[in-house]
């Protein structure tokens, strides 16, 4: 007698095909993400208030946000070297004390230059979290669900945000400016709360385990063959990074100077970029499953700049237009990241994988941090809208970038 197995094909058998220990892992990662994305955007959502407060210029305010993300980039990379030698469930729980601790010592900041301080050490964390998260759960994944799976994990990042929008229109209705930025800083211990779960129900994969004798070094993502891909998929995360995170920055000041809207009526317009965001996250996840990585890419990336001029450029007047507009704006800006947890752990042997992916993917967020600065500067003499246009050159980066780089669609981890 004989006997088949039946290969499950339904709508949820990328996550059900993690195991036990892999869903572990992925609500592990989940709200690691999702809870890093929430203390990130307490900053944006907060800068007018902020700006107020300590009397900032433009460009003062945006060298907040800059700082964050340089920091971010050493934070990920140190991070990623640290996934390769002590493991991937470790090393995600001590980024996201990182990043819970200092968001909240940015909430006591009694000066400008304190909280430029305390939000640059919290890029530590901010930047560590991803690295190891992703790859946690990308090496419990079937080739054939990797992307889309990792893909979920990056859609936390719209929850988060969502969260954020949520609890700052709470709290500006309730507490007036000079509060109301601290208290949302010290809700930024929240994610605190996650560390308990990691640690006692999260554990690396059997193949990472595998390897932790073979450490992991920076030298040796730039040897070889590997060099290539190093210098090619930094360029590509700074590329997709200085676009997005020139919207990140400045879109809720956007909206309140440009557009002439309170904060409270900003939740609205953040709605439709955010439920669009989170559409993207997942929808881009499961086009680089049946696209490609490189395919899917270009077409957001493309498609991210031409909806930033659009988005910008609209006249006065007309901002009912600019909130449906932001519907796919998020969309498209959010599904360009879908692929980067998987192809990032594809293009590198699991013994440089945190290693690789970390130093890129923040070595993006360093140089892509560049952009923002940019347009503070800038917004003095061109406007925040025209100022942000600078942001879509970012994209074209991330395309030429691609030209070097292979496809690794349904790849088996090295």
């Amino acid at each position: 007698m004989s006997t088949t197995t039946t290969e499950d094909t339904g709508r949820f058998a990328w996550f059900r095909s993690l195991g036990q220990k892999g869903r572990r892992a992925f609500i592990g990662a989940f709200g690691g993400y999702g809870l890093d994305s929430y203390d990130y955007w307490v900053l944006p959502l907060s800068l007018v208030a902020i700006t107020g407060y300590f009397h900032l210029t433009k460009a003062q305010a945006g060298l907040v946000g800059t700082s964050t993300l340089l920091m971010s980039a050493i934070g990920g990379a140190v991070a990623g070297v640290m996934a390769d030698r002590f493991g991937r469930s470790k090393t995600l729980i001590i980024t996201v004390a990182a990043y819970a601790f200092f968001t909240v010592l940015c909430g006591f900041a009694t000066s400008y230059e304190t909280l430029l301080v305390f939000r640059a050490l919290q890029g530590l964390g901010f930047g560590g979290e991803w690295a190891a998260g992703a790859i946690l759960v990308a090496e419990y994944c079937k080739p054939k669900y990797r992307g889309r799976t990792v893909a979920f994990i990056q859609s936390a990042w719209a929850v988060g945000w969502g969260l954020a929008v949520i609890v700052n229109t709470l709290v500006a209705s309730l507490a007036e400016p000079a509060w109301s930025w601290r208290i949302m800083f010290w809700t930024g211990a929240l994610p605190a709360i996650l560390i308990f779960y990691v640690r006692r129900n999260v554990d690396d994969a059997p193949e990472a385990k595998a390897h932790t004798n073979q450490k992991g070094t920076f030298p040796k993502i730039f040897q070889g063959g590997i060099l290539k891909t190093t210098l090619f998929a930094a360029l590509l995360a700074t590329g997709v990074q200085g676009g997005y995170y020139t919207l990140a920055t400045w879109l809720p000041a956007f909206l309140q100077t440009g557009r002439g809207l309170t904060v409270i009526g900003t939740g609205g317009y953040l709605a439709f970029l955010i439920s669009g965001a989170w559409i993207g996250y997942v929808s881009g996840g499961y086009l680089t499953d049946y696209l490609g990585r490189k395919k899917t890419f270009t077409l957001f990336a493309v498609a991210s700049a031409l909806l930033i001029v659009a988005y910008t450029q609209i006249p006065n007047g007309a901002n009912t237009l600019v909130m449906f507009l932001g519907f796919p704006l998020g969309f498209c800006m959010s599904a360009i990241f879908s692929g980067f947890g998987s192809y990032l752990s594809e293009l590198y042997p699991t013994a440089l994988r945190g290693t690789g992916q970390g130093f890129t993917y923040n070595f993006g967020r360093a140089f892509g941090a560049l952009f923002p600065g940019a347009v503070g500067f800038m917004a003095d003499k061109l406007g925040i809208g025209g100022a942000m246009l600078f942001g879509a050159a970012a994209y074209g980066i991330a395309v030429i970038a691609l030209l070097w780089l292979p496809e690794t669609v349904n790849k088996e981890l090295e």
